[in-house]
């Protein structure tokens, strides 16, 4: 892993902001309750330009100053997603099934989680905000609370004061419950990005883009992104 941009003083917080719709809202959450500085770690998927264009944008908007941007070459060479190996198609959506579909990126969240608190630790920052979410995901395995809770547990053995924790306010909430949310804070939704497969347009059919579409609808919002198929089965 290698860091090529540092913005700024030491913050209350560091929120890991991919540039999606959950992590935005996480974000403007931290900015709202402390100073906080953003990490984005792009690891060769798909979107990754886009995303990385979308962490800019959201900071800016939000007034996060303090910027960490990450490189990790080991995700997309260990492979075996969807969203890092160009020989695994990004199916399209069947919502939530029994199966973990090939959109996970094995043991992903550890690697980010790891960079954020590393940073935190470096900062003297006590929080480190991620916008996982367990309900209406895909199924993954690292977006339980079992997990986090677990993961706080290595970060208090495993750095020097041990004060660091990992926190999710939105592990519990419904994609609907977000977007109102996110409405609330003023999180710039038109800025994010959410479709695993394509760059210029959002497909609308992938499980990311068919799970906004049907939480902006719950939520009775406009979703600002433009998509090359609205999905029907929301």
């Amino acid at each position: 892993m290698t860091s090529n941009l540092v913005v700024g003083n030491k913050a209350g917080a560091v929120v890991l902001l991919s540039g999606g719709m959950d992590s935005a809202v996480c974000a403007a959450l931290a900015a709202r309750d402390f100073a906080a500085a953003a990490v984005h770690v792009s690891y060769g998927q798909r979107t990754e330009e886009r995303e990385r264009q979308s962490f800019f944008g959201v900071c800016d908007r939000l007034g996060i100053r303090d910027r960490l941007l990450v490189r990790n070459d080991a995700l997309r060479a260990i492979g075996g997603s969807a969203l890092t190996d160009p020989d695994i198609a990004v199916p399209e959506s069947t919502l939530i099934g029994k199966d973990i579909p090939v959109t996970y990126v094995p043991f992903r969240n550890a690697h980010l989680l790891a960079v954020a608190v590393s940073w935190a630790e470096v900062r003297g920052a006590e929080k480190v905000y991620m916008g996982a979410v367990e309900q209406d995901s895909s199924g993954y395995p690292d977006c339980r609370p079992a997990y986090y809770g677990a993961f706080n547990e290595v970060v208090k053995a495993g750095t020097k004061e041990g004060r660091i924790e990992v926190v999710t306010p939105l592990i519990g909430m419904r994609k609907a419950q977000i977007v109102r949310l996110g409405l609330e804070l003023g999180a710039p939704f038109d800025l994010t990005w959410s479709c695993y497969s394509r760059e210029d347009q959002a497909c609308g059919v992938c499980d990311s883009c068919v799970l906004r579409q049907r939480a902006f609808r719950e939520a009775g919002a406009v979703d600002p992104l433009p998509y090359a198929t609205v999905a029907q089965r929301v």
